[in-house]
């Protein structure tokens, strides 16, 4: 069965195109790295809650749109595969894949405020 890790992102709206273009760059380390699809949704139809709400779990402010990407794996062991590969670039940046260096594909966002995590599919119905 498929393994999903979703992610949500305050980005500024503003830097639209310079998400899009982050994305199409990095994105693809993971496709390359095993993944089936990799999906970025910018939001245009994101209510504000009166508990809890997309914008308050990432802290939006009224000049960002919130993006929620989900990235399909074909089951959890690519995924992890994947992840121990992304980790040790993180810690040993000179064998790093150039397309998830900041320096050359800097994040418009503040990673600090995304919000991610690995999920197992329980429930899949397909229409025709």
């Amino acid at each position: 069965m498929s393994y999903i890790d979703g992610f949500v992102i305050a980005v500024p709206t503003a830097n639209k195109q310079a998400f899009i273009e982050h994305a199409q760059k990095g994105d693809s380390v993971f496709t390359d790295l095993g993944a089936l699809r990799v999906v970025e949704c910018w939001g245009d139809d994101v209510p504000e809650g009166s508990v809890t709400d997309f914008h308050r779990a990432v802290q939006a402010g009224d000049d960002e749109t919130v993006v929620f990407s989900w990235i399909e794996w074909p089951d959890k062991a690519t995924r992890d595969d994947a992840m121990e590969k992304m980790m040790a670039w993180m810690e040993n940046p000179e064998t790093a894949d150039p397309r998830m260096d900041p320096a050359k594909n800097p994040m418009p966002f503040d990673g600090k405020r995304l919000i991610f995590g690995g999920f197992t599919p329980i429930v899949e119905i397909e229409g025709q």
